[in-house]
């Protein structure tokens, strides 16, 4: 079993919620002040605005890396967005392999100073109409953590269907 250590958080923890509040404005505000690094993982990626701002982090010249479910990905076509996202250099996407435990994370940290955690998929409805929470936590301790896991599930993950294949976006 991992040994957690425990981590403060000075400031506090900044706690939002939906639908009161439209979670994705939280999540491109964070991500549009990242500067080195982002890794994200998500159940679910499809909000435009959240999609949006991953593109401007990675023309900024921020490393982004996305770890997702990919159970939904075949589903349907990929928006043209998704493609484009999947596309962007510096944009470096992998996939939960078949038979692993389902990844239901909606989490990421930047810079290994603010981490991301919540139930809000990044989805329209899952940042602006259920009744989801986001906390938003400026630790680099609790940063450091989530990327460490990001890591180990990151390096078992699959290149993207998409993106092996050879599709333009």
């Amino acid at each position: 079993m991992p040994v957690v250590e425990a981590c403060r958080a000075d400031p506090a923890p900044v706690i939002h919620y939906a639908p009161v509040e439209n979670l994705e404005h939280a999540d491109v505000a964070q991500i549009d002040q990242a500067e080195h690094n982002i890794d994200l993982a998500a159940y679910v990626m499809t909000d435009w605005p959240v999609m949006r701002a991953l593109i401007r982090a990675a023309q900024r010249g921020v490393k982004v890396r996305i770890y997702i479910n990919g159970g939904r990905i075949g589903e349907r076509d990929p928006t043209p967005l998704f493609r484009e996202l999947i596309a962007t250099p510096e944009i470096e996407v992998r996939f939960k392999r078949a038979g692993s435990p389902l990844m239901h994370l909606k989490s990421y940290q930047i810079d290994g100073r603010w981490l991301r955690s919540g139930a809000a998929n990044f989805s329209a409805s899952g940042l602006k109409r259920q009744d989801n929470d986001l906390l938003i936590i400026e630790s680099r301790a609790a940063a450091m953590a989530f990327e460490q896991r990001f890591d180990a599930i990151f390096a078992g993950g699959e290149a993207l269907p998409l993106a092996s294949e050879g599709q333009s976006p």
